[in-house]
């Protein structure tokens, strides 16, 4: 985990890569107790909703997007995450997750991380974007 003092504006954080595969979205959408078949396992009702095929669920895609920065700044790190979906993200394709600092500094006794972060595919897709909070441990 880094320390709040080793972090600078325009340092990179990652890559994550990671593919949703249909089996793990299934099991996501079981766990999440969600009626299937739906949009996020099933190709026909997938293709009646307009989409190319099965999605990965946004709050699945949130998850993929944080893990990114709980491992870098810990389980209890991460403090905030706004994102905005651009299109649907695919099952069974590689998906990258980097983040950006953007900005540090002391705020109530914490140390807080902005960052801009950004889930791709391998052809530059831009899925996912947005911003998030991280807190880090000091030095001192």
């Amino acid at each position: 985990m880094p320390y709040f003092e080793d972090v600078e504006p325009g340092e990179t954080i990652g890559p994550l890569e990671t593919v949703a595969s249909d089996e793990g979205v299934i099991s996501f959408c079981q766990v999440w107790d969600s009626a299937m078949p739906n949009r996020f396992t099933d190709q026909a009702i997938a293709e009646k909703a307009n989409l190319p095929g099965p999605i990965v669920p946004g709050i699945m895609s949130m998850g993929i997007m944080a893990r990114l920065l709980t491992d870098w700044a810990g389980p209890d790190g991460l403090k905030d995450l706004d994102l905005v979906f651009r299109q649907p993200v695919p099952h069974n394709k590689t998906l990258t997750i980097t983040a950006t600092i953007t900005d540090t500094r002391r705020e109530g006794g914490e140390n807080l991380v902005e960052c801009d972060i950004l889930m791709t595919g391998t052809e530059g897709e831009r899925y996912v974007g947005g911003t998030a909070i991280v807190s880090l441990p000091s030095k001192g």
